[in-house]
This record gives structure tokens, C-alpha cells and sequence, in this order.
């Protein structure tokens, strides 16, 4: 499963048989970070389709979405979605996926692909094969955290999380994760990858429209972060810290509730914010965290720990904050009555 699956995109390591070919169960592989027999790493085919190696191929949407689709990670869904693929979609034939240069704004107008953001030269910014070098939010793990990155002498790169850490200064030496000290060559805050990400946008869209869309961005992450996510890992580190359910991963039922709520559900709505994509970051995304965050993993914290021992940690953790009190209160006829007329000034019933 793991050859035919998650290696295909992660990428493997490629191994060379007696006969010196490379063995079948590690080729074929396209996974955009294989190691090679040489011990060079990645593949350029994972983009660019081998016999024709061709940029316009490279340009699309399917390019990327071989990969970035599916449950946990819906990019090709979500950006099919929002205005950018619908309009990509209504004038593909208009967008010169050929053209050198090939910038949003000058060459074409309409229809941003994932490479137009992530990758292509636009504005003041030139093309770069590191599609996360514009991203300041990470939306992959349980809990949201600004990107900062630390670029070396040698070309390699290392994030740095949060929102104001201490970064080291270009020329300076830093230890890297893998333990060896390094020159570093340059550094971009988060700030920093935002801007470069929002100098792309503006060349089709207005200051305020960018600005916007950001805000409203963040304040989803920020809410799914604050109201779901912080509360259920420090339960489920409770949890694990007090021997209610044991050190191994995925053998107690809770772990599965809580694994597929950030990394199914919780990356669905953060992408959908994103990209712009109002289905996923609701009905697909916060709505289903919700769901499951009441119905299925609060029960089961008082399954796991008991009563009284469920009721200390909701204390601590739920009912500090007034959005999860109607879990313990319910509603009352003034909010109930609040409700009610919201929907008719909305709806007219």
C-alpha cells in the first residue's frame, strides 16, 4: 500500500538491484521528494511529465492535484471551487500556459493556477520551485503556526515557527535540525513569505480586496485553532500523561476521533479559507470539526477519563471560553430568541 500510495507523492528512496536496475518495489516512483541512486533528491517528473518535460503541463492544476486532493488535503478541490478555478476553467484557452514570460496581471489575466501563486514570477517576485517560500500560515499540523524560514550557504532551508521567534541573522552560523552548524544566507519572516504572497495577488486584485481576504483568512485559523484545536491536544496530552489511554498511537478509539478532526476535517476548513473555497471551509471543514469536537470527542473524553476526572478538564478547557457553554448550559430562550430573529431578518421566515 505504502509504494502505491503514500511514496508516489511523498516520494522513496530509489534502489538499485543486482542486475542494475532498479527494483520494483521502489520504482516506479514519482514522489515529489524521492531520493535518487545518485543521492540527489527530489523529481522534476513529479510536475513535468516525462517525454515532453513540458512547462504548459507543469502550469495546470492537474499537475499539482495528483497529489494535493483527497480528505485531508483538498487543494485541487478547493481552488476548483473558488473564483480563481471556475474563471481558470471559463478561459483556459486564453491563458498563454506556454508563454515565456508567463506572469498574472501582464501576460494574462484571469484564471490563476496553482503555479501563478505558489511559483510563477510576478511582480516583483521571480519564479521559484519552492512552493512554500509565500505560505505564512502551516495548516498541516493539529495546531496552526506562522512559517518563518532560514535559508543556507549550501541552498538548504529550515522553518522556524511562530510569531515572533528570535531568527538568526544573514551571515551568521545556526545549527540546523539535522545538528550541523551552517552559514545562513538569508532570512524570511513570516511577514516576509506574506508579503511576497500578497505582491502576487495585488497584481490583479486591489489593496483592499487582498487585505480582506487575509483577514478573513486568519480569523478562521484562528478560531479553529483557539476553540477546537488547543483545547482537544491538551485533553488528549492529559490523557496520555495521566495513563488514561495508553503511549501507542491509534490504539484507543479517542486517537482516531481526535487524528481525523485536525487532520481531515480541521485541514479542510483551513484550506477552504485560504483559497477561497466557502464549502470546504464550512460545510466540509468547521461544521464537521464542530460536529465531531461535541458529539463524538467530548463524550469520549468522558468515556476515557470518567465523570468527575472529564468534568476538571472541560473546566480547564472548554468552559473557559463562552463559545462552548451552551455545551454545558444549553440554550436559553434570549439566545434561542436571538436565533430566531436573525433567521427572519435574513430569510423573511
Amino acid at each position: 500500500m505504502v509504494n502505491v500510495g503514500c511514496k508516489q507523492c511523498h516520494g522513496g528512496v530509489v534502489r538499485i538491484d543486482s542486475t542494475g536496475h532498479p527494483t520494483s518495489d521502489t520504482w516506479p516512483n514519482t514522489g515529489m521528494g524521492r531520493i535518487n541512486p545518485d543521492g540527489s533528491r527530489g523529481s522534476c517528473s513529479a510536475c513535468h511529465a516525462r517525454h515532453e518535460f513540458s512547462v504548459r503541463q507543469a502550469r495546470q492544476p492537474e499537475a499539482c492535484g495528483k497529489c494535493h486532493l483527497g480528505p485531508d488535503h483538498p487543494q485541487i478541490e478547493v481552488w476548483n471551487e473558488s473564483k480563481h478555478g471556475v474563471l481558470y476553467h471559463a478561459e483556459r484557452e486564453n491563458l498563454k500556459l506556454d508563454g515565456q514570460p508567463w506572469r498574472a496581471g501582464q501576460e494574462y489575466f484571469v484564471g490563476p493556477t496553482c503555479s501563478s501563486c505558489h511559483m510563477s514570477g510576478s511582480g516583483q517576485q521571480a519564479t521559484t520551485h519552492d512552493v512554500g517560500e509565500r505560505i505564512s500560515w502551516t495548516l498541516r499540523p493539529p495546531i496552526s503556526v506562522k512559517l518563518n524560514m532560514v535559508v543556507f550557504d549550501d541552498e538548504t532551508k529550515e522553518d522556524i515557527t511562530g510569531d515572533n521567534p528570535v531568527l538568526p541573522a544573514a551571515g551568521s552560523m545556526y545549527k540546523a535540525s539535522d545538528g550541523q552548524m551552517k552559514k545562513v544566507k538569508g532570512v524570511l519572516s513570516w511577514q516576509n513569505r506574506r508579503e511576497r504572497m500578497q505582491n502576487v495577488c495585488a497584481q490583479c486584485h486591489e489593496k483592499s480586496f487582498v487585505q480582506g481576504a487575509y483577514a478573513q483568512f486568519d480569523d478562521l485559523v484562528d478560531l479553529y485553532d483557539e476553540k477546537f484545536a488547543k483545547p482537544a491536544k491538551a485533553i488528549m496530552d492529559e490523557l496520555k500523561a495521566s495513563g488514561k489511554i495508553s503511549q501507542a498511537d491509534f490504539d484507543d478509539p479517542i486517537e482516531w476521533t481526535w487524528y481525523e478532526m485536525w487532520h481531515h476535517q480541521g485541514r479542510r476548513a483551513r484550506h477552504g479559507a485560504a483559497m477561497q473555497g466557502p464549502d470546504y471551509a464550512w460545510w466540509h471543514g468547521l461544521y464537521e470539526v464542530a460536529k465531531v469536537f461535541y458529539m463524538e470527542f467530548l463524550p469520549q473524553v468522558k468515556e476515557v477519563a470518567g465523570e468527575e476526572t472529564a468534568a476538571k478538564l472541560f473546566d480547564k478547557y472548554i468552559y473557559t471560553q463562552p463559545g462552548h457553554l451552551w455545551y454545558r448550559d444549553g440554550l436559553g430562550k434570549d439566545a434561542l430568541k436571538k436565533i430566531q430573529e436573525f433567521y427572519k431578518s435574513r430569510y423573511g421566515e
